[in-house]
């Protein structure tokens, strides 16, 4: 039964085992036995052979537990089966190429807006240029790569696919994605900002600044910005940086205020006690995208409460606090307090 096996919780003998009768019986059979098809997006490679990842991963159950995870009982890609056999040590390889994210779009578009919003060939510098950075960008995980990953003709294809999207293209478009669309609708709307941004991720990447992220992926769930998730990661670090909000709290305190919220006015400290003494969250004020890769200056940061911090992070463009408050006091809703 399902219930007396711990899903995902095998051995490196359990997973070879399933390699060896896979060997024996021949792939056909296996799968068929055991209710598989073949692999579409994951392969295991062990010892120069390739074997349908999900499948083994699945019949290595029976070998720890008695009875095999069926194809219907989990997911064979990373969140589950890759994620399995990689923790094992064994070595699991991507048939396909992950989608493009939006920051690969930013740097692509990039270089089509250079272009005069023409797509570029596979042998143009900049193509082979950008095709090298985008394998360093740190967003997709090796496991999710094959060889052919961000390679000059893909990153061709995509300038025509952002290319042919352009409001003054008369042709027929290319088979773009939404992201692709998005971004071009970004760099028409404010294409120095966008630029910017383009060039931010460029010179991090570069320079080893965006190689780790500091704010994990899942913090990130109903934050946006235009200029893309690594620029957003580093923003909110530099928000997170307990020497900077100690800094900035120590301030405000200093001169005599109270630890308010610039939009809304609440106050931790009257709402919880003691609790709430010298709490509060802390915001950069100004995107990275427009505030470059200088020092963070005091001034630069705005002491807010979680909930209007959440409010100002959910969609782009950013509200200041002070747009919030005036959002607030539209909305007719209480607070919107003098903070001060």
């Amino acid at each position: 039964m399902l219930e007396s096996m711990l899903k995902g919780v095998i051995s490196r003998e359990s997973v070879l085992s399933a390699v060896d009768e896979y060997d024996r019986v021949g792939q056909d059979a296996f799968l068929a036995e055991y209710g598989f098809a073949q692999a579409r997006n994951y392969l295991l490679v062990h010892e120069g052979r390739e074997y349908d990842s999900k499948a083994i991963a699945g019949v290595a159950h029976q070998y720890e537990y008695g009875r095999a995870l069926r194809p219907t009982e989990f997911h064979g890609g990373t969140g589950e089966a890759v994620v399995w056999l990689e923790q094992l040590g064994f070595t699991v390889k991507s048939l396909r190429n992950p989608d493009w994210a939006w920051d690969e779009v930013v740097l692509a578009c990039a270089i089509t807006a250079d272009n005069g919003w023409r797509g570029l060939a596979a042998t143009d510098p900049r193509v082979v240029e950008l095709s090298g950075l985008l394998r360093l960008l740190p967003i997709h995980d090796a496991s999710s790569r094959n060889d052919t990953f961000r390679n000059a003709n893909g990153v061709a294809r995509k300038t025509f696919d952002i290319a042919t999207r352009h409001p003054d293209y008369q042709g027929k478009p290319t088979n773009g994605g939404a992201t692709d669309r998005a971004v071009l609708q970004e760099f028409l709307a404010s294409p120095v900002e966008m630029a910017a941004a383009a060039q931010l991720i460029r010179a991090g990447v570069l320079t080893g600044g965006l190689q780790a992220p500091a704010v994990a992926d899942e913090d990130l769930e109903d934050f946006d910005a235009p200029e893309g998730r690594l620029l957003l990661r580093q923003h909110l670090a530099r928000e997170r940086n307990p020497k900077l909000r100690r800094q900035k709290i120590e301030s405000v305190v200093r001169h005599g205020r109270r630890l308010a919220c610039e939009a809304c006015g609440f106050d931790f400290q009257r709402t919880y006690g003691d609790r709430g003494t010298g709490y509060i969250e802390c915001h950069h004020v100004v995107p990275l995208h427009a505030a470059g890769e200088g020092r963070t200056k005091l001034s630069d940061l705005a002491l807010i409460c979680a909930n209007c911090h959440r409010m100002i992070h959910r969609r782009a463009p950013w509200p200041t606090p002070g747009e919030l408050r005036s959002l607030i006091s539209e909305a007719g809703a209480p607070g919107a307090q003098d903070g001060s």
